[in-house]
């Protein structure tokens, strides 16, 4: 879907207590980034914003980053935080230069922590420290405000072990646990990931109204369907999700998404994303001859 790089939607407010939510497409990556709004003091937040990077020529760029900014000055919006759900093994996260260039702090699950630990021993990286490099990191249950919004957090495993959302008012941003309907759910064979966990995460965003507008965190096209798509309400993934609708039991579900697993390849960025990620987007430590290095695994995988 190459052709829609940084197409832009607006998933306008319902009412009171219900976030103006823009999502711009990262075609190479198929990422869906988020700017999410209390639309009477305009205070905003962004959720899971790309780095963009070239793995032939190990090149990084703020193209995608820049596109968001442009669109909160657009909206006359006013940032306040920095948010991912986890460290994303498709794209690279763009926080470390979205602090740099507004000052606000940032935010991750707690639980990146244990994420770190599990990579430390596949990079040799015994320093691998997510902790000096976020200003927060959330627990299950833990809640903050965006103006008059306010957002809490949803421990959702299985994708990693270490995923959360973010719910406010009748959104939430579900990120890798499912797809739009008809592509399904995401994968969950990466270090700590867990279909049957992934089931349990699904299970609570969908028992949500039924007019929660969800929205996921890629979207990679599916048959016929031609323009990108990321939300979907609670009950058309009841109705309409291939992989976890209303009939679906859980066994089923575990069967369906360990089968297709085990037929993907690891996606193309992954060992150079997560070094980066756990490190909330800052690069490799700069070596003596002023450039950073990536530090990939061989035959570990």
């Amino acid at each position: 879907m190459s052709d829609y790089q940084h197409l832009t939607r607006h998933s306008p407010s319902t009412g009171s207590g219900s976030p103006d939510i823009w999502g711009i497409y990262e075609a190479d990556t198929g990422s869906v980034q988020y700017v999410m709004a209390c639309p009477e003091t305009k205070k905003a937040a962004l959720i899971d914003v790309v780095l963009n990077f070239d793995p032939r020529s190990a090149r990084t760029s703020t193209e995608s980053a820049e596109k968001v900014l442009e669109l909160v000055k657009e909206q006359k919006l006013e940032l306040v935080r920095i948010l991912d759900t986890h460290p994303h093994a498709d794209h690279m996260l763009a926080a470390a230069w979205l602090k740099e260039q507004t000052g606000l702090p940032n935010a991750i699950g707690a639980r990146t922590k244990k994420i770190a630990q599990l990579w430390r021993d596949y990079y040799n990286l015994p320093d691998l420290d997510p902790a000096p490099h976020f200003d927060a990191f959330f627990e299950d249950g833990d809640s903050f405000d965006i103006g008059n919004l306010t957002v809490t957090v949803e421990l959702s495993t299985g994708h990693t072990l270490g995923s959360i959302s973010y719910f406010s008012g009748d959104a939430g941003f579900v990120h890798d646990t499912l797809m739009f309907p008809d592509s399904g759910s995401s994968r969950a064979d990466f270090p700590g990931g867990s279909a049957a966990e992934l089931w349990d995460s699904i299970q609570s965003i969908l028992s949500r109204p039924d007019d929660t507008r969800l929205f996921v965190g890629h979207d990679y096209g599916k048959g016929d369907r031609k323009e990108p798509a990321w939300e979907a309400t609670v009950a058309e993934h009841k109705a309409q999700n291939i992989h976890v609708n209303a009939k679906t039991d859980k066994a089923t579900f575990i069967k369906t998404r360990e089968e297709r697993d085990a037929t993907l390849a690891l996606p193309d960025r992954i060992l150079h994303a997560l070094q980066v990620n756990l490190r909330g987007g800052v690069l490799p430590p700069k070596e003596d001859d002023g450039h950073s290095y990536f530090k990939i695994p061989a035959n570990r995988f």
